[in-house]
Order: structure tokens, then sequence, then C-alpha cells
């Protein structure tokens, strides 16, 4: 985050030829898709198939070995019953202007993102256990770079909340900067010092809105149709994927505090909690919303032009910082402690109720 990344700028034209002469593909139908750094279009090839040309930024194109990482990972995590994307050939890199970018041509999942449904307990529920799972296939991945996913001073892992620090100047004038501080502060008291109890493994590090596809079910709701951008992996922990989950899907729902008891009761339908993770759940939630205002702050300063899609999480996020900060770590966790053992009490034939409800707003 010290320099700016550059981000692609290829013509339609530019990417037709791309398409050409990397993958012997002639599109018969292209166009461009959102991106935070990359560049990313949407292809139809007329010798049938769909796939996302995703050519990377100029930092993330300087490590070919953690690219192939991400490209192997989709792969296996496809292979054991997940819905990732698989590569069609390998990472192939070319210039353009005094930049090298990697490219990658991947299958085009489809389904909406998770961003334009309805997040019914149901949804959240499938979010935490998507998660969970994901995380218990990676940890049996084996690939002979895998140490390269330990990206020790990586901005985005929440192993590395104290960095923040280094971009508190974003927020002067800000009154949520001593918010931020406070966060930061906890977390190397209440959390830091408890890392040897927490279970290692490989996150997908940004399990977001906008990383989630769904589809419609037979049941007239949503099932997770397709997991997507696994730039951020790296080595971490159980317990960050869910904090970055549950802060993500928080962003999205009218009553954003009850979310966190519906995705934890996914995840734990998988994972069980032990109590050292429960006890920091709260803290390492506050601290992914935290980066995620610092960063988006901060990445706005070095593409300006980019400011509206670099600040779409961080603008929710900001009042619902402020709400978590003011309720508490005991409010907050007693809805979602609460309305995480409904599950289990369902399961074992008690009756399912909604009591918390409507409690905060």
């Amino acid at each position: 985050m010290s320099e700016k990344h550059f981000q692609p700028n290829f013509s339609q034209s530019q990417v037709v030829e791309l398409v050409k002469r990397l993958f012997n593909l002639t599109p018969s139908d292209i166009h461009s898709l959102p991106s935070y750094s990359d560049q990313n279009f949407y292809v139809a090839a007329v010798e049938g198939g769909e796939y996302v040309l995703k050519i990377m930024n100029s930092e993330d194109s300087k490590d070919p070995t953690l690219i192939e990482l991400q490209t192997c990972a989709m792969s296996f995590l496809h292979q054991n019953g997940l819905p990732a994307q698989t590569a069609h050939l390998t990472t192939s890199d070319c210039g353009y202007g005094c930049q090298k970018y990697l490219v990658r041509m991947l299958t085009y999942l489809h389904g909406n993102t998770i961003s334009k449904v309805p997040l019914t307990p149901q949804l959240l529920y499938e979010m935490g256990k998507t998660a969970a799972r994901m995380d218990k296939v990676l940890q049996q991945l084996e690939h002979p770079n895998l140490s390269s996913l330990q990206r020790e001073n990586f901005i985005w892992s929440l192993s590395n909340i104290p960095l923040l620090e280094q971009y508190m100047k974003v927020l002067d004038g800000d009154p949520l900067q001593e918010v931020v501080k406070s966060v930061i502060h906890q977390y190397k008291t209440s959390v830091a010092p408890k890392y040897s109890h927490f279970r290692k493994c490989l996150n997908h590090g940004d399990f977001n809105d906008l990383n989630v596809l769904v589809q419609p079910d037979e049941s007239d709701g949503y099932r997770i149709s397709g997991i997507l951008d696994f730039g951020d992996m790296n080595t971490g922990y159980y317990i960050h994927e869910l904090a970055i989950t549950i802060m993500y899907m928080m962003t999205r729902h009218p009553e954003p505090i009850e979310v966190g008891g519906h995705v934890l009761a996914g995840w734990e339908s998988v994972l069980p909690l032990n109590e050292t993770e429960k006890d920091c759940l709260f803290v390492l939630v506050l601290s992914r919303f935290c980066q995620s205002l610092v960063l988006a702050r901060y990445s706005v300063t070095l593409n300006p032009e980019n400011e509206e899609y670099l600040m779409i999480t961080s603008r929710t996020g900001i009042h619902i910082l402020r709400q978590m900060w003011e309720l508490g770590r005991e409010q907050v966790e007693k809805v979602w402690f609460q309305s995480a053992a409904q599950y289990s009490d369902a399961k074992q034939g008690k009756p399912f109720t909604n009591s918390i409800a409507g409690r905060f707003h």
C-alpha cells in the first residue's frame, strides 16, 4: 500500500487481440466488469464457453508464484465441490507501455452478487457454512510454494492490524479516528496475545458481498453459485475468515447487528469455535471495519478517479462501526451467541424463534 498499484487500462480492441494471441479464442461478446485494482472483462467465445479475462495490477503481477497458487487453490476447491472458477490456461504475461501485467482467463460463473438479493437468515447461515467449508478444504491443499501465502506484511491480513497506524493521517479531523485508534489498541492487548490459541489455516481473505454469487433455488430462496477473487489469499486463522464474512454481510443488511448470529451458526455447523476464538470475534470484526475504512480512504488519495467504487463498503461500514462501538462487546455478543444457539436448539427439536429480531436500529 506504500505506492500506487498501476491499474491496467486496456482498450476493448487490445483485449480482443490478447484473447486471440494468448488463449487462441475469438470473442463474440466482450464487456468490462468492475474491479478494485485489476481490469476484468466478460468474454464469450465463438468457439464456445464464457470467461472472465483478468488483467492483474502492476504490483500483483510482480509475483507470478502467488497468482499460480491462487489458481491452484480455485481448482482444488472446484474439485472438492465448491463453486470456484477454474483457469482456461496457465497465467501468461503481456507488455503494455512500461508496465507488465499478468493475465488469466477464468471460467465465467453465472449468478448475481449476493449484494443484490435479500439477506435472509438462511442465506446468511449458508454464507457462514460455505466460508468454513472453503477454509477446511483449503487446509488440505498441497503445493511446493505454499509458504508464499504467509505474506507477512500484507496490509489486508487481520494479523496485521497494527500496520494501520501508518495510514491514520487519512482520518485527521474525523471523529472516527479515535474509535479506530481504540480498536487497534484493543486488538494489540486482547487479541494479539491469544494467537497461539487460534487454529491456523489458509484464508480466502475477502469473502465479501461482491465476491459471492447466488442463484435462485427451488424453495424461493437463493443458493451460493460462485466464489470469486482469491487475490487476498493468505496464511491466517479460521477465526479471521469468520470475522471477515460477518463484517461484509453486516454492510448489506438493514439490521446489521443481527447478522453475526446467523453467519456464526452456519460456520459452527462445520467448524465450532473454541473459547478463545469466541472471545476475540467481536474485536476482529471491528478490526476489519477499521481496515476497510482506513485503506479505502488511503486508496482514494492514490486513485481519486475511482472513489465511487473504492468507498462502496466503507461508506456503510462507518455507521456500523460506530453502532458496534457504542453498543459494546457484551451487547453485540449477546445477540450473536443467542441467535446462533437457536440453530442448535432447532437441531435438537426445540422451536426456532426470532425473539431478538428488531432489537437494534
